[in-house]
């Protein structure tokens, strides 16, 4: 049976997006950092390894796969976004938010899309 091994972005500076991911995360890179590749992991701990690609790859406005990344309450989300905006996360001006959102779109230093979700909605 297979698993995930590693959730991999493409980037256009491994060590930018490696600052801000480890940051946003709490993640160490699992070994030396390479100038077009970054494998992290949880600090502390078992989870998802993100792995950082260089890629020449324009970033897509309505990427097909992204990140959703899990915080407790309307209160956590809204002090998660504000963390990651200081961090150098930027807000999105998303098109596609239903009346409801349980979720906010925010892109990374390299401009990939990804949400944090309100689970205390589900």
């Amino acid at each position: 049976m297979l698993s995930i091994g590693s959730v991999v972005l493409g980037v256009s500076d491994v060590p930018r997006a490696a600052a801000f991911w480890t940051q946003a995360l709490g993640y160490v890179p699992r070994e030396e950092m390479e100038d077009d590749w970054v494998v992290l992991v949880p600090a502390e701990g078992a989870g998802v390894q993100v792995s950082l690609g260089l890629s020449e790859t324009p970033v897509q406005e309505h990427p097909r796969v992204h990140l959703d990344l899990y915080a407790g309450d309307a209160a956590d989300q809204a002090a998660e976004v504000e963390r990651l905006v200081s961090l150098g996360a930027r807000r999105v001006d998303w098109d596609d938010y239903p009346d409801d959102a349980d979720f906010v779109v925010l892109a990374d230093p390299e401009g990939n899309r990804f949400c944090v979700i309100d689970t205390g909605r589900h």
